[in-house]
Parts: C-alpha cells; structure tokens; sequence
C-alpha cells in the first residue's frame, strides 16, 4: 500500500475511526502543513482546502475494503493499526494534530483553517458564514488579482493537479487551453474529465483543442534537443499553417479571457510545441499580450 494512504488510515483511527468529509480534508491538510514531507497537495476549493487524490484514493479504500462510507462520513475498518505502521516522526505528528483539534466540531475546523490559510478559502462559497469582516479582508487580500492581459504556458510534468491549479489561481489565469492531441493522461488529475472539473470548480473555464497538438506517434523516440527541433519544425511547417482559422478564433478566445494559459505535459518549454503554438498566437493579436512559460 503507497505509504501516504497508510497516512490517510492513521489519521482516521486517531479520530477515532471515522469522521466527516469535510472534517477529514481539514485535518488532512492541516496534518501535511505539519510532516516533514507532505505526501498531499490541496487547492482552494467551493468549501475550502481540497484534495482531489487523497477524495480519489479514499474511494478507493472503500472499494478495497479498508475504509466504509455512509453518505458524508469515512470509517476505517479493521483492528489493526495504522498508526503504528507509519515512521516515528509522522506516528507523533499524527498523535499531536489528534490532541490539538480532537476536540474540534467540522465547523471550527474550518473557522480555524480560513482564518489560518486565507489563500485556501479564496474559492469558498460558504466563507462569510464563518468569517468576521477582518477575516473576509484577508481572504480578500489573498485573492490574486491581476491587473492586465497575458498569455502563459505551463507543464504539467512534475505537478500534482492540486499544485497545477494552484499555479493556475495564482497568476489569475481564467481560461485553460489544453493543447495535446489526446487528452489522457497516466498522471492523475490530468485526463479529461478529472482536469475540466477542477478547472470548473474553481472559475477557470477549461477547453481541449485537439486540433493543435501532436499525434502521440510522432513524439516517440525523442532523446535530443535536435529531434524536438526537427519535430517542432515540421509542426510549424504543417499543423501550424493548416490550422490558421482554429488559431485566429483560439486568440479570439483568450482575448475576451484576457489572462490564458496552455496546457501540454513536458516541463521546459524548448521541449514542447506549446512555445511555438503560443509564438504563432501572439502574432494574431491585435493588442500587445505578453508570453510568459511557467515552470520551466
């Protein structure tokens, strides 16, 4: 069992044995801002701090019979313990987060995480319930709010989706464009379906454009720089140019958007023909957008 579910495990027995959803992502988040090596990332979310694997992997304990679910509750199974299964430093970490916020009702816990990480309920519908007027301005301050147009490019390669998002809400991005061929990908979160939701979910409009990829065949047996710049040079020379209109209206798009990004998997940039689409966009535009690649 990957050892950061055993994490998840541990932190339900110590609760004991069950607890609500939005109680347990709480405590899961407050919990990895505390090991020495976070083994989760979360994002801002409609009801605060949320991470989409440890919700993934938690339905997959219940499928594997480990963890049991009756509507919004989680109850571990079994007798044997998780926590003792976990390295000495996380088994304390675990036991103190227990005897801090033991005590603490779903709501307090997120009164204590708003209040202590703003930035986390900048997305949350349900804030002014638990926050004061001097809460609410700092959730408001964490609130990244940029002031004019620009066009990024961004890798997921090395991200968890959570830590991609965050990205993301941290540049003001507003609209995704996912620019792979096919958009599937081994990597949690980054298929489809899973990215457009979280995209959603958080007010960044998600769209695939399929039409300015490349086909997965011809990315295989690239091991120099000199093969992606002959594969990029045949990008540029064919599905650049045949698809001019999809480009024009793509720049519309982001336009009306105004702060975009693209989206592909590899880390640097000079590897992937994201740069090159995103110097054809900048062509088309009609008012200076600045370019800037992420991650890289």
């Amino acid at each position: 069992m990957y050892y950061r579910r055993k994490i998840m495990l541990a932190l339900l027995e110590v609760f004991p044995g069950k607890m609500d959803r939005l109680q347990f992502q709480k405590l899961l988040f407050l919990l990895n801002t505390r090991l020495e090596t976070p083994v989760y990332h979360f994002l801002p979310y409609k009801y605060g701090c949320f991470s989409f694997q440890a919700n993934a992997e938690c339905i997959a304990l219940t499928k594997q019979g480990f963890i049991t679910t009756d509507g919004p509750t989680w109850t571990v199974n079994g007798n044997g313990s998780w926590l003792f299964s976990l390295h000495d430093t996380d088994r304390r970490t675990v036991k103190e987060l227990a005897e801090q916020f033991g005590s603490f009702t779903t709501d307090e816990l997120i009164t204590y995480t708003y209040e202590q990480y703003p930035f986390y309920a900048i997305k949350s519908t349900i804030a002014y319930k638990y926050l004061d007027a001097e809460g609410m301005k700092k959730v408001t301050a964490a609130t990244p709010r940029a002031t004019r147009p620009a066009l990024f490019t961004l890798g997921y390669e090395g991200l968890s989706l959570e830590e991609y998002i965050n990205l993301l809400l941290k540049h003001d991005v507003k609209m995704l464009l996912d620019v792979r061929k096919n958009a599937q990908s081994m990597k949690y979160g980054f298929s489809k379906k899973t990215l457009q939701t979280a995209c959603e979910n958080v007010n960044i409009l998600y769209e695939h454009c399929p039409d300015v990829g490349i086909v997965s065949d011809k990315r295989k047996n690239l091991q120099t720089q000199a093969d992606y710049d002959a594969l990029f040079a045949e990008y540029r020379a064919t599905v650049l140019k045949q698809t001019e209109p999809v480009q024009r209206e793509l720049c519309r798009k982001i336009e009306k958007a105004e702060r975009a990004a693209l989206l592909c998997f590899e880390k640097k940039p000079a590897m992937c023909h994201r740069s090159h689409l995103a110097a054809a966009f900048t062509r088309h535009f009609t008012n200076s957008i600045p370019l800037q690649h992420l991650h890289g």
